[in-house]
């Protein structure tokens, strides 16, 4: 885990999510209104459309420019974010496995609740569904890694246990049930997996009608190869006889055709954090 790098990530962001204030949505965790909110932000230069009641007169007859107050809300919105720990989630691009940057997404989650007064909510789904209570800032990512840890899905170090004995994974139908449990108006969901054993489309489609649902497919340079120039070597057990094989993606699903801008691509070669923030907004 590379919480370093996490924490650069969030210091580039304050300047860019924190500081501005507008009439809009920035991000899904910042809400700047114009009106009468719980705490007064700055006042804004006006602008055609903007709801003439919050012009300050006293500026305007000052300045002869028209300036509207802003006003930051008050949210305490919860955050419920699910991983997917399955093992198909093991692969990655030069030493950062998918499951890694779905980890790491969630603790900038953590550092970005404790600026709005969010909270964090956190779902590990593996072989059981695991429960990480909703908490902020370096708390939440505290719990988040010690509970990762007990259940033996982060090393002692804090790295990836690639060696974790995977049961039978839990199936669509509980994944679904465990979602659907946390599904509110004032919750937002998260969805971070790969899609290859998660839920099948019929659930996901059940899901994403619902606008406070955020799907990213996290892929690697393996789940988009047509075909691979290597072998996998595998094996289904700690004692079971491991097989080497060729895979081929190319019949694979597309996903992003079937669901559009509802289903977002993060790549782990890539900058996924600055990325998942970019699609956030």
């Amino acid at each position: 885990m590379n919480i370093n790098e996490v924490r650069k990530v969030v210091g580039k962001l304050r300047a860019n999510l924190f500081r501005r204030a507008n009439s809009h949505s920035v991000g899904m965790l910042k809400t700047n209104i114009k009106g009468t909110g719980l705490q007064f932000k700055e006042h804004q230069v006006y602008t055609f459309g903007d709801d003439i009641r919050f012009i300050d007169w006293k500026i305007l007859a000052k300045t002869s420019n028209p300036y509207v107050k802003t006003f930051n809300e008050e949210r305490n919105v919860e955050i419920v974010v699910v991983i997917d720990a399955s093992s198909t989630m093991m692969t990655g691009f030069n030493g950062v496995s998918k499951l890694q940057a779905a980890i790491e997404i969630c603790c900038l989650l953590y550092l970005l609740a404790k600026e709005t007064n969010d909270f964090v909510h956190a779902l590990i789904v593996t072989d059981e569904v695991i429960n990480v209570p909703k908490l902020s800032g370096d708390q939440g990512i505290t719990h988040l890694i010690s509970t990762l840890e007990e259940k033996e899905i982060l090393t002692s170090k804090g790295k990836i246990n690639t060696e974790r004995y995977f049961e039978e994974n839990v199936n669509s139908k509980q994944k679904y049930i465990s979602i659907m449990k946390h599904l509110s108006r004032k919750r937002e969901i998260i969805l971070l997996s790969d899609f290859n054993d998660f839920v099948d489309s019929e659930i996901l489609k059940k899901l994403l009608v619902r606008s406070n649902v955020h799907c990213f497919q996290l892929l690697s340079p393996l789940d988009e190869a047509k075909t691979l120039p290597y072998s996998l070597h595998a094996s289904s057990g700690p004692n079971a006889r491991s097989t080497v094989g060729k895979y081929d993606f190319s019949g694979k699903k597309d996903l992003n055709n079937e669901f559009g801008k509802r289903f977002r691509r993060l790549r782990v070669q890539e900058k996924y954090l600055e990325n998942f923030v970019k699609e956030m907004r």
